[in-house]
């Protein structure tokens, strides 16, 4: 499959980023805390990837690569934007994807390149099987602002799109064996445990550095509580990840294994429907 680069631009315009999300400012928080990662994140992808371009054969995986590369551009440009405007409503956005960076730096600087791809196709494993669940259960967005619902629906149909990519880099370039298989099985090891810990602080961070928030213990388990719900049990947007987090071990694994190409057929609507955004305030 090979994904198209799609210029899209959202105006945040002065939407309440602090609390847009239907289930209340905890899970907006969470969607906040997970873009922070993106424009840092993005780039560290297309580092990894690029290294390898030169070696691959496959005129058409050639192509998808230039395409991915340009689809996560397109991604941290505007998730870029989305975090500017979290930062001017007074979270500390720019202290977190500085801390982002020292750590996908250090990673660039002392760990070797096939490393470097590994973390990528682990973190793109992430990026993807939680796109899927977001593209599958319309309550996890529900009654949410309607520009930042975009914004999460096209990043994860684009995810969906270009999946595939980086690991079919990574099977392109590396040998098979048992060694290849514990070098990727350990690089979504490594991303959960590293991954997952620092989205649990930034949250923290600006669930403290919200003014807007009700203070006390009682309204910050009355908050968690409330996160834990809708990431755990309804709709459950984290648990209904395992099986296919499992199933990244599998040997042979690949990621159109789990074949959700169905979603991709709201892109024409989509694209459409973002046209008619983008020329609305030229028409008027």
């Amino acid at each position: 499959m090979l994904p198209i680069r799609r210029d899209f631009r959202f105006n945040l315009g002065s939407r309440d980023v602090l609390n847009w999300h239907e289930r209340g400012p905890y899970v907006t928080h969470f969607f906040n805390t997970l873009s922070v990662f993106f424009p840092v994140g993005e780039r560290f992808f297309m580092h990894a990837v690029r290294h390898y371009r030169d070696q691959i054969t496959d005129p058409e995986l050639k192509q998808a690569v230039t395409a991915f590369i340009g689809q996560e551009a397109m991604h941290g440009r505007e998730h870029e934007a989305y975090n500017e405007a979290v930062s001017a409503a007074g979270m500390p956005v720019e202290a977190m994807e500085a801390r982002v960076d020292r750590l996908l730096e250090y990673i660039k600087a002392n760990r070797p390149k096939s490393m470097q791809l590994s973390a990528t196709i682990a973190l793109e494993h992430f990026t993807a099987i939680m796109a899927d669940k977001l593209l599958a259960d319309p309550s996890i967005m529900g009654d949410s602002d309607p520009v930042l619902t975009k914004i999460w629906n096209w990043h994860a149909l684009e995810e969906t799109e270009h999946k595939a990519v980086a690991y079919d880099v990574w099977a392109a370039v590396m040998e098979p064996g048992t060694s290849t298989y514990l070098k990727r099985s350990l690089g979504l090891v490594l991303a959960t445990v590293i991954f997952w810990p620092l989205v649990a602080n930034f949250h923290w961070r600006m669930v403290k550095a919200d003014a807007t928030l009700e203070r006390g213990l009682v309204a910050r388990v009355k908050g968690y509580v409330g996160l834990a719900d809708f990431l755990f049990r309804s709709p459950g947007a984290l648990r209904k990840t395992i099986p296919e987090w499992v199933d990244y071990f599998r040997p042979g694994f690949h990621p159109w294994d789990h074949d959700n190409k169905a979603f991709l057929e709201q892109l024409p609507a989509f694209e459409a429907e973002m046209q008619r955004m983008m020329e609305g305030p030229k028409a008027a």
